[in-house]
This record gives structure tokens, sequence and C-alpha cells, in this order.
């Protein structure tokens, strides 16, 4: 497989481009995009993973799949690039965020800035139909960011993973916490953020442990 992606992470995941599964979502993403609208653009499908090396990584965020709205997705869960109105989910980490640490919410919702600092902000699927949520989901995506997330806990320490919502959490079983610190609470979601998003304080929480291993923290 021809996959285009950061060399770190293409090392890493080797053993996966082979397998029949992946095949199979090849051939599954390759029709989507020639016949469909599909979000992101085809070469942002692995922006997570090219924004932020492996060795970089310090935090890892789990969203579920890319917003389904036109302009939104851009390869980075809960992001949105700038001019784009910022989506409810995201208006509710900012708050959070405020509400933690006092900083103002930025002008607008791109989060590259985040991963340029080691957060990788990973969809458990990478692509999506235009306005059909989870229409993507089922097809293999879900096995390569799992096995993406069980290598990277495997093979790196001192990494901090915030799970937010029920899908995110179930990944908590792959990260071995006696080496990591795993932060689990609702999903930002303006559904549930008020029944465990708002005051989890896992934006303090990550950097407090950050500092205690000697790296620096994240300017959320």
């Amino acid at each position: 497989m021809n996959v285009r992606i950061e060399p770190s992470w293409h090392r890493l995941l080797a053993a996966e481009w082979d397998k029949p599964y992946f095949a199979e979502l090849v051939d599954f993403v390759r029709n989507e995009y020639a016949t469909r609208t599909i979000y992101p653009t085809a070469s942002r499908i692995f922006a997570a993973f090219d924004a932020c090396p492996v060795n970089d990584v310090k935090v890892v965020i789990l969203g579920q799949d890319p917003y389904h709205g036109p302009g939104m997705a851009n390869g980075l869960c809960f992001s949105v690039n700038p001019g784009v109105p910022v989506p409810r989910s995201l208006v509710n980490i900012f708050k959070e965020i405020h509400d933690e640490t006092g900083s103002v919410p930025p002008a607008d919702g791109d989060l590259s800035r985040w991963a340029r600092q080691g957060v990788l902000l990973l969809n458990a699927t990478l692509t999506v139909r235009h306005s059909e949520a989870a229409s993507h989901q089922g097809h293999g995506w879900e096995r390569f960011t799992d096995e993406a997330v069980r290598q990277l806990a495997a093979q790196r320490e001192g990494l901090v993973f915030m799970l937010w919502g029920s899908s995110a959490g179930r990944k908590a079983e792959m990260i071995d916490q006696s080496k990591h610190l795993v932060l689990r609470s609702a999903h930002p979601s303006p559904l549930s953020a008020s029944r465990g998003f708002f005051g989890n304080r896992h934006f303090v929480t990550a950097n407090d442990y950050l500092r205690s291993r000697g790296l620096k923290p994240i300017e959320w």
C-alpha cells in the first residue's frame, strides 16, 4: 500500500498496510471519494498523524468522526479552519479551558496550534460522507486507529490520554495506566457536556502531569 503518512507513523503502523482489512478499507474510501462528497479532503485524511510525529506526542485527544458539513473537517478532531464558525462541542472545550485557566477563548477553532505542541488530535473514523454523520463507521477505520493508540501507548511512556464520552472511553483498555495518565469524562457535546465534561479539569491536570515529568506544558 502506498500510504502517504508521516514517516514515524508509517513505521509504527507498518504491520497494518498489508492486512486484508486495510486493503478493503482503501478500496472503500477510494470509491467513496470517486462517487460522493467526502470530508475531509483526501490530502487531509492523515492530517492528525502528519501534524504530530510519534516522538513529539505528549497528549492524545480522541474524537469520533470528522465534521460532515461543508468546509468544516480539516483532519484534526474537534478542529476547524480559520474563518469557519466554531462548532458547539469546541465552544464547550474552550469554555472549560477558560474556566480552568482563565485564558481568553481564541478567535477561531483551528487546533493545529495544539498539534504543533504535541497534541495528537485523532478521530476514530477518519472520513465521512457529506451530511451523513457516522457514515464511514464500521469499514475498518476504527481497527486502524485502535491500533495506532495501542502501538503509541506501547512504544511511549508518560503520555496523557483524554477520553471524552463512551466511545473514546472504551480505548482505555488499550492503554497501560501504569505508564500513562488516562483522563475520562463525558463528551463536550451540548447534549452531554453538563453531565461531567464541564468541571473535569483535564487541561490543568494534563499540564501538571507534563510538568511533573519535566516537559513543557501545553498552551491551551
